[in-house]
């Protein structure tokens, strides 16, 4: 599974995207060598709880290799994960730093940095059979946390295959909302995502995104 993440190369434009942040670089990160490749998920393959996210960012993980690792949502994430139970530390710097999750796995929608951190809708459905894939692979999953409206949308269209029957306008978007599944489909949980854009403006704060991972553990 992650061999076929990192080795896929579906969506020219982005693999092109990617390749280019990773040569071009960011001043800051001048001596470092990007991965500027499909970026695989993270976390503990035994895990109930599943965060998705929407795609890496082209100076995070597009530079670290590791999903949300090496950005301010990253930082953000990982702090509230460690605090939650979840995280073995609460930074997550490059994918060697010995950060493990217990009891959480962690992906994206799409695998690949976007230009303008903004996939088309056929990038979102090239990258959807990695995580039907990961659904499945998940046996134990009880609840999946969507950071953010994209991110919520592409779970919804991944667990169709699965038996979602439900009409999406039920599902809808909204941070704190719950939704609970029929028979082995996971609970739905909704966050804002952890972007600079919205922590830094107060939109998602700290506490809130406490009280979203609380939620759900408590449906653990």
């Amino acid at each position: 599974m992650r061999r076929d993440i990192v080795e896929c190369r579906r969506c020219r434009r982005l693999a092109d995207h990617c390749q280019t942040v990773a040569k071009t670089k960011r001043r800051a990160y001048r001596h470092w060598n990007y991965w500027g490749k499909p970026v695989p998920s993270f976390g503990d393959p035994s895990a109930r709880l599943l965060v998705v996210g929407l795609a890496p960012g082209a100076h995070g993980a597009n530079r670290t290799g590791r999903v949300f690792t090496g950005d301010s949502s990253g930082e953000f994430l990982f702090r509230a994960l460690y605090d939650a139970g979840l995280a073995s530390q609460p930074s997550s710097e490059h994918r060697n730093d010995g950060l493990t999750l217990k009891d959480c796995y962690v992906t994206c929608a799409v695998r690949c940095a976007p230009p303008k951190n903004r996939p088309v809708a056929e990038e979102f459905a090239s990258c959807r059979p990695f995580l039907e894939r990961e659904l499945e692979l998940l046996q134990r999953l009880r609840v999946a946390i969507t950071l953010g409206h994209l991110a919520h949308r592409a779970l919804l269209a991944a667990l169709r295959p699965r038996g979602l029957q439900l009409p999406a306008k039920k599902l809808a978007f909204g941070h704190g909302r719950h939704h609970r599944l029929p028979g082995h489909l996971p609970d739905l949980v909704s966050c804002y995502h952890p972007s600079r854009q919205n922590t830094q403006t107060g939109r998602l704060t700290m506490p809130m995104l406490m009280s979203v991972l609380h939620a759900a553990r408590a449906l653990l």
